[in-house]
């Protein structure tokens, strides 16, 4: 009895010890703003909205620069003083989501004191950059809603640029697109075999499948592509505008001129969000992943679920891997995923494993991923080393803050022996 009186005890002082890092962090944001990001009081930054062929134009958006780093120094110096004095909950991922956006629009005016950047090229290449972070994010999603664990979504987002590269060079874009998609539930049914008919540890066997994929796809593409070129030459899918949507100055460009798998994301996110809440068998799926005990005793076959959602979850992975060819760059190289399933398992976190939270949280790190080009574009001081850390520096400070305080499925990561 004692011990679990001082366990509930040292919970709230966990999570204001928490919340009280990541004020500190945020008020130290606050002092990097307020005295390094210094320009000329009389400097503007301008944005530019309109593009030369948009049907309305609209005017340019002007800034003073170092007034908007002022208020900005002032946000954040709040916004960490907040959580520091009176604790967070969840206020802390609230609070980090805005100190990182206004750090990074501080940033972005600093290094455009005194030039000119177009706004909206830069808002869309956020939305194209959050796009595999948002699918990794959801395949992420399906897995741990349902108490699995999937460290291995980063393997499938390669499987799946391999697979697109290789099939839509030979087949087409939309045969390599649905070859990504089976390539993803392949190894989405590798991994639920594993974790869940021989019960293998979940994380063990998710970085297994990682490191599996990396090692073949890097050999075919160092022994095989190097030498039959014409098996790693396939055509990327290009943006295509929705009419008098895609016309709508700033939000038509970015929302209603794009490609093929940005489309895709949002129409699966918006599908995945009206499945997992407001549908029965989105219901038993999360009654899978908080009480597989109680859900198998109301007539709900735990194992099958589970099974179906893993697939699933690979074959989202799938197609936002064949993002990373068919959607960008028409080609695969080695390890082209950078990372990007790991950052989308963090914006999973952010997002308190719901698929509108995930896709904000894409967004930010997708934000990130275009300033960091942007501030290398303007020849700013900083060396291109750090620039390029700058999504995954967001990453770490995203899961240092919330990890102890965003609560994850009651059964996650726990193998289920039917009784």
């Amino acid at each position: 009895m004692g011990d679990a009186v001082s366990r509930q005890e040292a919970g709230p002082r966990l999570i204001d010890w928490r919340a009280s890092v990541s004020g500190g962090v945020l008020i130290a944001l606050a002092l990097v703003v307020a005295f390094l990001l210094d320009t000329p009081w009389d400097s503007v930054s301008t944005f530019r909205i309109s593009r030369p062929r948009d049907v309305w134009a609209v005017g340019n958006l002007t800034v003073p620069s170092q007034w908007f780093n002022v208020a900005a120094s002032v946000l954040l110096a709040f916004l960490g003083t907040r959580l520091f004095l009176k604790g967070g909950g969840r206020w802390t991922a609230v609070a980090l989501g805005i100190g990182l956006v206004v750090l990074a629009m501080a940033f972005l005016v600093w290094a455009t004191a005194g030039k000119a950047i177009s706004l909206t090229g830069m808002l869309q290449a956020t939305v194209v950059r959050a796009v595999p972070i948002a699918l990794a994010a959801l395949g992420g999603i399906l897995c741990e809603r349902v108490g699995v664990i999937n460290i291995a979504i980063e393997g499938m987002l390669l499987a799946g640029a391999f697979a697109g590269a290789m099939f839509g060079s030979l087949m087409g874009g939309w045969a390599g697109i649905i070859c990504a998609m089976i390539t993803g539930g392949v190894f989405g049914l590798l991994l639920a075999a594993l974790v869940i008919t021989y019960r293998v540890d979940q994380i063990i066997a998710g970085v297994v499948i990682n490191l599996f994929v990396l090692g073949l796809t890097s050999y075919v593409s160092s022994q095989v592509f190097a030498e039959y070129r014409w098996l790693n030459k396939a055509s990327p899918f290009r943006s295509f505008k929705i009419p008098v949507l895609g016309d709508i100055p700033l939000i038509g460009p970015v929302l209603f001129n794009q490609n093929l798998f940005v489309y895709g994301a949002l129409i699966l996110v918006t599908l995945s969000t009206y499945y997992l809440f407001h549908t029965r068998h989105g219901l038993r799926a999360r009654a899978v992943g908080e009480h597989p005990r109680a859900a198998d005793t109301l007539g709900i076959d735990v194992i099958k679920t589970r099974y179906a959602h893993v697939i699933v979850a690979g074959m989202v992975a799938g197609f936002g891997g064949a993002w990373f060819t068919l959607g960008s760059v028409g080609r695969f190289d080695e390890n082209m995923t950078f990372g990007r399933g790991f950052i989308g398992l963090a914006a999973m976190i952010f997002g308190r494993w719901h698929p509108l939270g995930a896709l904000a949280a894409a967004l930010i790190f997708g934000f990130a991923d275009s300033l960091q080009q942007k501030l290398s574009i303007l020849n700013t001081p900083i060396p291109s080393e750090f620039l390029s850390m700058a999504p995954y520096i967001a990453t770490i400070v995203v899961v240092a803050g919330l990890v102890g305080q965003a609560r994850p499925p009651a059964a996650i990561g726990k193998p289920y022996v039917k009784e």
